[in-house]
C-alpha cells in the first residue's frame, strides 16, 4: 500500500506499522487517521498477518497528538465528524482480532494516547511522556480517551490527567497500569517486535477468542462474560489448533499451530 504518513514493514507473521512524520511528531491529522484505518483493514484481512507493532519514526515522539493548525480550522460539526473518524480508527485497531503492540518511545500525547489506548499491550521508553492535554486548548479528548483511560487506570487517575492536562513520564504509567513495560529507548523496538513474533507463534484462533472475551467481555455483566467465555472455550477446545497443542504437550513437542 502505498502511503505518505506510514511505513508498513513486514516480517515473517509480525507487521510494523510506524506513522512517519517526524519533522511533525507524528501528529495525527485527517490524512494519517485515514492511512492508519486502511492499513489496519488490509492487516486485519491478512491471515498470514498474525501480530501487529505500532509505532511512531524519529526519537522524540510516538504520536505528539492531533495536527493544530487543522483543529483550529473545525466547527462543531466537522469537529464531530473528525473525532467519529479517530474514533472509528480506535476501534478498528481494538478490534482486529490480532494483538497490537504500542512501542512508545516518545511524547504519546492527545490522540497519541488515545491511539495506544486502543492498542492490545503498551511497552514504553523510559523518556516516554504520556498525556492528554486537551483541557490546556480548551478541549477534550475526541478519540476515546475519556472512555478508555478510566477503564485502564480507574476514575480518578484518568480525570487527574483530563482535567489536570499534564503528561506522566513512563515510569509512573508503569506504576498506574498505563503501561506494561518500561525499556532504554535503545531496546524498545526490537523488544517489542520480538514479543510480537512470540504472540504471532501462537495459535491465531486461541489470540482470537482470547481477545474477543477481554473485550466484548468487560461491557458486560459478570454472568453474561463468564457464559461468553464458556462459549469461547468451548470452540476453542474443539479446534485443530487445541488437538494439535495438547498433542504437542503430551509429546513433549514445540506445536504447530495451523491457526483454525
Amino acid at each position: 500500500m502505498s502511503s505518505q504518513f506510514l511505513r508498513v514493514d513486514r516480517d515473517g507473521a509480525v507487521a510494523t506499522v510506524t506513522i512517519d512524520r517526524p519533522e511533525r511528531l507524528n501528529a495525527l491529522d485527517t490524512g494519517a487517521v485515514a492511512e492508519l484505518g486502511r492499513a489496519f483493514a488490509e492487516l486485519g484481512r491478512d491471515d498470514e498477518i498474525r501480530a501487529v507493532v505500532l509505532t511512531g519514526a524519529g526519537e522524540k515522539a510516538f504520536v505528539a497528538g492531533a495536527d493544530i493548525s487543522e483543529l483550529a480550522e473545525l466547527d462543531a460539526p466537522g469537529a464531530e465528524r473528525y473525532a467519529a473518524a479517530g474514533q472509528g480508527l480506535m476501534w478498528s485497531i481494538e478490534n482486529l482480532g490480532k494483538p497490537v503492540v504500542a512501542a512508545i518511545g516518545g511524547y504519546a500525547l492527545g490522540g497519541g494516547l488515545e491511539l495506544a489506548l486502543a492498542c492490545t499491550v503498551r511497552w514504553a521508553a523510559a523518556e516516554a511522556k504520556l498525556g492528554l492535554p486537551e483541557t490546556n486548548l480548551g478541549l477534550i479528548p475526541g478519540f476515546g480517551g475519556t472512555q478508555r483511560l478510566p477503564r485502564l487506570v480507574g476514575r480518578g487517575r484518568a480525570l487527574e490527567m483530563i482535567l489536570g492536562g499534564k503528561p506522566i513520564g513512563a515510569d509512573e504509567a508503569l506504576a498506574w497500569g498505563l503501561v506494561t513495560r518500561v525499556l532504554p529507548r535503545e531496546e524498545l523496538l526490537d523488544a517489542v517486535q520480538a514479543f510480537a513474533a512470540k504472540l504471532a507463534a501462537r495459535s491465531g484462533m486461541a489470540l482470537r477468542s482470547a481477545l474477543k472475551a477481554v473485550g466484548e467481555g468487560s461491557n458486560m455483566t459478570l454472568d453474561a462474560s463468564m457464559r461468553l467465555e464458556a462459549a469461547l472455550f468451548g470452540v476453542t477446545c474443539a479446534s485443530a489448533d487445541a488437538a494439535e497443542g495438547c498433542q504437542a504437550f503430551l509429546e513433549k513437542r514445540d506445536a504447530e499451530f495451523r491457526h483454525r
